[in-house]
This record gives C-alpha cells, sequence and structure tokens, in this order.
C-alpha cells in the first residue's frame, strides 16, 4: 500500500482488536492485525500498544533488522498531527537516554549470567572437595 496516506490519532484509536490492531511508531502508522499471532513476544504485548503511539515500546526492546524490515510492510501510512494529540513518546534526548539505559542493562545481563556461571563452578569445586575429604576419612 501507499505509505502517502494520512491518519490522525482518532483514526488510530479506532484500530485496537487482534483482527484490526493499527500502532504508531515513530510517527508512522502500521496494520499489525497480520502479525499479532506471529509476534514472539506474543499477541498480548501488541495488543496493549494497539491504536496508540508504540515507539518507546518498540524501541526498548531493541528490534533486529528483520523485525524492522517485517514492520515496514505494513506501513500504510504517516500520522497526521493535531493540536491536543499526545507528544512523541521519546524525543532526541530521551533517545540517547533510552540507548545507555539498553546498553547498561544489556550489561547487567551479561553479569548475571557470568555470576550464575562462577556460582555453579563453585558448586561444583565444593561439592567435589566434600565428596574427596568423606572418601578419605572412610
Amino acid at each position: 500500500m501507499s505509505a502517502t496516506k494520512e491518519l490522525t490519532y482518532s483514526d488510530v484509536a479506532e484500530h485496537t482488536s487482534k483482527k484490526d490492531l493499527y500502532v504508531v511508531i515513530h510517527d508512522k502508522v502500521y496494520d499489525t492485525s497480520s502479525f499479532v499471532d506471529e509476534h514472539p513476544g506474543g499477541e498480548e504485548v501488541m495488543l496493549d500498544v494497539g491504536g496508540q503511539d508504540a515507539t518507546e515500546a518498540f524501541e526498548d526492546v531493541g528490534h533486529s533488522d528483520e523485525a524492522r524490515e517485517i514492520l515496514n510492510g505494513m506501513l500504510i501510512g504517516n500520522l497526521k498531527r493535531q493540536e491536543g494529540d499526545p507528544k512523541p513518546k521519546t524525543s532526541t534526548t530521551t533517545s540517547s537516554s533510552s540507548s545507555a539505559a539498553t546498553s547498561s542493562a544489556g550489561g547487567l545481563g551479561v553479569g548475571v549470567y557470568a555470576l550464575i556461571l562462577v556460582g555453579g563452578a563453585l558448586a561444583f569445586f565444593a561439592y567435589q572437595y566434600l565428596q574427596s575429604s568423606s572418601q578419605q576419612k572412610s
């Protein structure tokens, strides 16, 4: 479909059901109805942002290039902002701080895995030591 169609927030807000679901990401309107059942995060995630600006939720997850290509295939138009519409949920400053938060959260995730790995190794060696100690006493 042509991406020249303009929709308002009120137009988008009318499409909130699983079979008729629109979302706004970076002021572009997408019909995600065909993808609800296939979404790896589950349909609830998409239904929660249906009919509204999903930019922040989309960017916070850190979608892959493949996900962005799939999204481009669902583009139906641009958002036509009107007076009284909600402001965009992300701005330039929010994006950079959001990116920093995402990268530190990613670092924390790796740290947690490292902690689990080290803890497992310590538990294994402690078990081996206790087993050898009890065999020497017998």
